[in-house]
C-alpha cells in the first residue's frame, strides 16, 4: 500500500490527525492493533477543554458532542466539611464539556469511514522502518497476511505501550517521569448523578472525585494504594468509602446504583523529548502521560495533532519545513504546562503522607487560599479549561 502519512494508533490522536489531514486533501492510512469494537468501547477520559470542543466542532465532528455533551461552567472543591465552587466560565469566559473519549473515537471513526478513510483494525507485528530516509515503510500483518505501507511520514499515535516510540534508536530520546505513591480506583455506575458539576474532594482518608458521563451514568474515583487489589473492593465497600469521603456537606448525599465497571489506574507523570525523530512524529500518550487529576490527557493528544496537521499541510502545500521542525518544541511548551498543572492538582488534593499532620495542614491552607483568592482561583480555572482554541 501507498499513502502520504502512515498513522499508527486509532485513538483520539491518530483518528483526529487522519481527519484533519483528510480535510487538507492529504491521504492517510490508520493502523490499529485492537478491534473497532474495542476502541469504541474502552472507557477513558471524559473532560474536554473549550479548545478541544472548538476543534471538534470546527472540523465537522462535533454535532453529537454539542447535542449530548454536558457543559460545565465550574467545579466544586470539598474539604474540611465545606463546599466551594470555582466559577470557571465567570473567571475565564471558557468552559469544559463532559463527553467520553470513547464517544470522540466513535465520532471520528464514523467521519473517516463516511469519506472513504482507510482504518485497518486488528493488525499485528507492526514495525516502522526507514524512518531516517525519505521513504519510510510500516510493515505489519493483517488478516494473517504480511503487508507493507509506504509513506512520506509516520505518525506514532499508539499510546504508552505502542511500538512507535521504541522505533527510535537508543540514546536519542530523553525521558522524564514520576510515579505517585497512590492510584485511582474508578467505577462507572448506573446511577443518576447527584451533581451538576464535578466534585473534587480532599479527605483525611484520601481523595475522591464525583464525575458523570450522562444523565443516567456516574463516574466516581477513590484514591487507593498503588498495589491495591480490585478483588478486595466489593461494591458495598466502594459505596461506603465514597459516602465517607464525599458526603461531608450537611444535607447532601450521592446516588447509588449498580456498578457497571471498575478498575485501578496507577498515577504517573511521563514525558519524552523530542517528539520527533527524522520522519517519525510522536503524539499523545506515546510521548506524554499526566495524572488524570487535571483532566489533560485527551486534550493534550488533540492539541498535538492540531499542530502536526498544520505542519504536514504546510509541507505538502509548498514544501515548508519550519512547522515540522518546530513541532516538538511547540508541543512540549503546552505539554510541560499541563504537566505542572496536573502535578499541582494532584499534590493539592491527594493525601500525600498519612503520617504527617503538617503536610495535611499545608494542603488545607492551600485549598482555602484557592477558594478565597480570585487571582488563585483564576489561575486554576485558566489551566483547567485550557487555552483558547
Amino acid at each position: 500500500m501507498r499513502t502520504q502519512v502512515g498513522i499508527v494508533g486509532a485513538g483520539p490522536a491518530g483518528l483526529m490527525l487522519s481527519h484533519l489531514l483528510h480535510l487538507r486533501g492529504i491521504d492517510t492510512v490508520v493502523l490499529e492493533c485492537r478491534s473497532r469494537d474495542h476502541v469504541e468501547r474502552r472507557v477513558r477520559a471524559g473532560v474536554l477543554e473549550q479548545g478541544s470542543v472548538d476543534l471538534l466542532v470546527r472540523t465537522g465532528v462535533g454535532e453529537r458532542l454539542l447535542r449530548e455533551g454536558l457543559r460545565h461552567e465550574g467545579i466544586e472543591l470539598r474539604f474540611d466539611g465545606e463546599s466551594h465552587r470555582v466559577p470557571m466560565t465567570e473567571l475565564t469566559g471558557r468552559a469544559i464539556t463532559v463527553y467520553g473519549q470513547q464517544e470522540v473515537v466513535k465520532d471520528l471513526i464514523a467521519a473517516r469511514l463516511a469519506t472513504g478513510g482507510r482504518i485497518l483494525f486488528e493488525v499485528d507485528d507492526v514495525r516502522p522502518g526507514g524512518l531516517d530516509t525519505d521513504a519510510p515503510v510500516i510493515r505489519f500483518r493483517h488478516g494473517g497476511r504480511a503487508a507493507e505501507l509506504h509513506c512520506d511520514f509516520v505518525a506514532g499515535c499508539d499510546g504508552f505501550h505502542g511500538v512507535s516510540r521504541a522505533a527510535v534508536p537508543a540514546g536519542v530520546l530523553s525521558t522524564y517521569e514520576r510515579t505517585y505513591p497512590f492510584a485511582w480506583l474508578g467505577v462507572l455506575a448506573a446511577a443518576p448523578p447527584a451533581v451538576d458539576e464535578l466534585i473534587y474532594a480532599y479527605h483525611e482518608r484520601g481523595f475522591a472525585l464525583y464525575s458523570l458521563r450522562s444523565p443516567q451514568v456516574s463516574r466516581l474515583y477513590l484514591q487507593v494504594a498503588p498495589d491495591e487489589d480490585i478483588a478486595d473492593w466489593p461494591d458495598e465497600r466502594i459505596w461506603s468509602e465514597l459516602r465517607t469521603r464525599l458526603e461531608t456537606v450537611p444535607g447532601w448525599s450521592l446516588n447509588e446504583g449498580p456498578i457497571l465497571a471498575k478498575g485501578i489506574t496507577p498515577m504517573r507523570s511521563f514525558v519524552v523529548e523530542p517528539m520527533r525523530w527524522q520522519r517519525l512524529f510522536l503524539a499523545g500518550d506515546a510521548v506524554h502521560i499526566v495524572p488524570p487529576t487535571g483532566a489533560k490527557g485527551m486534550n493534550l493528544a488533540l492539541s498535538d495533532v492540531a499542530l502536526l496537521g498544520d505542519a504536514f499541510a504546510a509541507w505538502y502545500a509548498g514544501g515548508r519545513t519550519d512547522l515540522l521542525d518546530a513541532y516538538s518544541r511547540t508541543a512540549l511548551e503546552r505539554v510541560w504546562r499541563a504537566q505542572h498543572f496536573s502535578w499541582w492538582m494532584t499534590s493539592l488534593l491527594h493525601r500525600l503522607n498519612t503520617d504527617d499532620p503538617y503536610e495535611a495542614k499545608l494542603q488545607s491552607a492551600q485549598l482555602r487560599y484557592v477558594t478565597t483568592s480570585r487571582a488563585y482561583a483564576t489561575s486554576l480555572a485558566e489551566n483547567y479549561v485550557g487555552p483558547p482554541g
